[in-house]
């Protein structure tokens, strides 16, 4: 009786903390503060992908509130920020979680892109200075690339731009801005190499389809590109064609080519429209 006795009083201690066993109280309550973390974090990486931009920042807010110098909840306010598109504040809030005891590469990759959103060229530079060269994402040579440009360093914009594609599995919208890049400085043909090969990674971006157009326009290259393309798509393409050959001086070829966006356009093309009348009136005129 007296070893049953001891069974239940054993029991009872860890699920109910009987028997006076204040050490099994400790023990229980440490395991439900492990749950509750378990929860939490679940939630915060919920509320960081599934939840609404606006209702996340409110919600790391109110976190904050209760554990202001916890480097998870700044982290997730200022990636809040960033994704409802308040780049001002989600600089804000990244200078706060670079400032942090606790900052990691990643963090400081994080504040430069938030700088970049805003127009911060300088500082976002020299937040990307204090990461070690050791330290190699993607992300990280992307925005090295994008500064490069902004400074006009060629040369090593394309360096950072071919380690940036070496480090994805998904390159589309890396080749693209590479591509503009080159747009940019009058490199049509090798422009257009790039963007061709960003639509191959991925066929759904439409800049580089109109960057690809823009590209050949240059070049007074006035076929449509052969890349995968709606009915839509088609006419915009005309559309930017045509602009573009109005630019080089072929003016009735770029009219030919608004009239076909027009007509190709399932419903009304406003801007195809107005741009060929403008041109026409001008000719008239």
């Amino acid at each position: 009786m007296r070893k049953l006795v001891g069974v239940v009083c054993l029991g009872s201690a860890v699920l109910l903390s009987a028997c006076g066993d204040k050490a099994g109280d400790a023990d229980v309550e440490r395991a439900f503060d492990t749950v509750n973390v378990i929860d939490e974090s679940n939630l915060n990486d919920i509320m960081l992908t599934v939840a609404d931009p606006n209702e996340a920042v409110n919600y790391f807010r109110r976190s904050l509130a209760e554990h202001p110098d916890r480097i998870d909840l700044l982290r997730g306010h200022a990636l809040s920020l960033v994704r409802a598109k308040r780049n001002t504040e989600g600089a804000v809030a990244w200078k706060a979680v670079v400032d942090h005891a606790e900052v990691t590469n990643s963090d400081r990759v994080e504040y430069a892109d938030a700088l970049i959103r805003t127009g911060d060229w300088d500082t976002a530079e020299a937040a990307l200075d204090k990461i070690p060269p050791t330290y190699e994402t993607f992300k990280r040579y992307k925005l090295e690339a994008m500064i490069a440009d902004s400074n006009q360093e060629w040369k090593d914009a394309d360096a950072f731009y071919e380690i940036a594609v070496g480090l994805t599995t998904k390159p589309g919208s890396v080749l693209n801005n590479w591509g503009y890049s080159k747009l940019s400085r009058g490199e049509y043909a090798e422009a257009e190499r790039l963007f061709g090969e960003a639509i191959t990674y991925d066929d759904s971006l439409f800049t580089a389809k109109n960057n690809l157009a823009l590209a050949r326009g240059a070049q007074r290259d006035y076929e449509l590109p052969v890349v995968p393309m709606s009915q839509i798509e088609r006419a915009q393409l005309l559309h930017t064609l045509g602009l573009s050959a109005v630019k080089q001086g072929d003016i009735e070829i770029g009219k030919g080519l608004l009239r076909e966006a027009i007509d190709t356009h399932p419903q009304h093309f406003e801007a195809a429209v107005r741009s060929l009348r403008a041109l026409e009136a001008n000719v008239t005129n």
